[in-house]
């Protein structure tokens, strides 16, 4: 529901914060995954496709700055491009994590396991972000508000829940507990301040919303996939296309 009265701060930033119950932590798939009841072929499938939205973050930040943000903003959000792009950084920590799970790091980066509704809702958020004022693509990617938990999360239950996952494949939930933090310390200060009307702080609210179902829409096809067993063209026989993982 649009608010018909301009937020305080500290009101607009707690409605920011109260839509982090619809964070997908909350998905069925994610709190299967957090109970210990995915199987091999679950883990492997989240890895997989998620790994492609991983690859397109860097992008879609490149695309953020190239939308002429004022250079104190510029020289920020470069950090998290590097945070990715570097050598060790957050794509080669998922890699690792691939690998941790038993995938192939040439089958991750072939990106032969990406559901079409995973890869749909990706590239949505990359155009959004190369064709919005950059404030609002910028903003969009408070859903890091949230993060933090989901990444502890996983470094305390998987290691007793998923034995069989190596353990230096964590490495990338580790590292993003302090990089998230520092994101959303710059990110939420910008939207306080520049949000400064109903209309912009409905925008916002909008906005988070539409990001928050890009990653729940993620989970929707994994779940279908993965969970029901219903990938795309499981109905059809001796279709190819069933992106269907062979756990090893």
């Amino acid at each position: 529901m649009n608010m018909s009265e301009l937020l305080s701060k500290e009101d607009f930033e707690k409605k920011l914060k109260d839509m982090g119950s619809m964070y997908h932590i909350h998905h069925p798939f994610h709190v299967r995954m957090y109970e210990g009841s995915c199987t091999k072929e679950e883990i492997q499938g989240w890895v997989a496709n998620r790994f492609y939205y991983q690859c397109a973050i860097p992008i879609k930040d490149a695309a953020i700055m190239s939308n002429n943000p004022p250079i104190e903003d510029r020289r920020k959000w470069v950090d998290r491009i590097l945070d990715h792009d570097s050598v060790g950084g957050g794509i080669e920590a998922w890699l690792d994590l691939g690998v941790a799970v038993g995938l192939k790091k040439e089958d991750l980066e072939s990106h032969k396991f990406v559901l079409p509704a995973v890869k749909f809702a990706v590239d949505a958020y990359v155009n959004f972000a190369r064709r919005s004022p950059w404030k609002e693509a910028a903003m969009s990617s408070l859903t890091e508000m949230f993060a933090p938990q989901i990444h502890q999360q996983r470094l305390d239950t998987w290691p007793k829940n998923y034995p069989w996952i190596e353990q230096n494949g964590l490495r990338y939930f580790q590292k993003r507990l302090s990089e998230a933090r520092r994101d959303v310390q710059h990110g939420l200060s910008m939207t306080l301040v520049e949000f400064d009307t109903v209309e912009l702080q409905n925008r916002a609210c909008e906005i988070l919303q539409f990001k928050l179902d890009i990653l729940w829409t993620m989970c929707d096809a994994l779940y279908l996939a993965y969970e029901l067993k219903r990938p795309p063209y499981f109905n059809i026989k001796d279709c190819n296309a069933t992106r269907k993982i062979t756990c090893n």
